[in-house]
């Protein structure tokens, strides 16, 4: 059989149900009804990653593969992208940002291979509605505050906004940095407020600090 009879099969039974005559909640999802359910699927996944349990990670590759061709078929109803033009668009960023393996670049250890990486990326985006001036760009605004906040100040850190932290300054072991976290979360429910929302405002006035610092141009 071949191998894409699965993916065909999925494409066509997504089309069905979008049809006049297929399922009636379906029809009526659009991009943003549908856009949480992607990352509720994401966190399903990430369970099953961590419980190791392959049954569950092949079920929910293919929950999150749904969302994947849901927002296809609707897409493609609007005349705009289809699944074909979102697949051929990941192949040929794969190749076009390994040029160590697929062309001539002689980039071997991970640090070499990573910034060779940011510079195609740089390129692919300069001169674009997506380029990125600021060091500080492309970090996902509905990530988790404290996620955020680590990809945040690594992006400050790469770009020489602020000192790399000490190692060893804090004599605290990681359990205990893990207590003092869940603490605060609990200080800040016990008195109505949202840890969470929180951290979110401190990272909005840091980040605008560490923008007013970037020096114009610096990436």
């Amino acid at each position: 059989m071949p191998k894409t009879a699965a993916i065909n099969d999925l494409l066509k039974v997504m089309a069905r149900l979008r049809s006049p005559k297929g399922c009636p909640w379906d029809r009526e999802q659009d991009h943003l009804s549908l856009r949480w359910h992607a990352v509720e699927e994401v966190y399903e996944l990430m369970d099953a990653i961590e419980a190791r349990d392959d049954h569950e990670m092949a079920e929910e590759l293919g929950d999150l593969l749904l969302q994947v061709v849901f927002h296809c078929q609707m897409a493609s109803e609007r005349g705009t992208f289809d699944f074909e033009k979102v697949a051929r668009h990941i192949v040929d960023k794969l190749i076009r940002r390994h040029p160590h393996v697929f062309g001539d670049s002689k980039a071997k250890t991970v640090a070499a291979i990573w910034t060779q990486w940011e510079q195609i990326k740089k390129a692919e985006k300069k001169g674009t509605r997506h380029e990125r001036p600021s060091a500080l760009d492309g970090i996902p605004k509905h990530l988790p505050a404290l996620l955020r906040a680590e990809k945040l100040m690594k992006k400050a850190r790469k770009a020489g906004l602020v000192d790399a932290p000490k190692k060893n300054k804090s004599p605290l072991s990681k359990a205990a940095v893990g207590r003092e976290l869940f603490e605060l979360a609990q200080y800040a429910q016990a008195r109505g407020w949202s840890a969470e929302g929180l951290l979110r405002a401190e990272l909005k006035q840091t980040e605008r600090k560490l923008r007013k610092k970037e020096k114009p141009g610096q990436k």
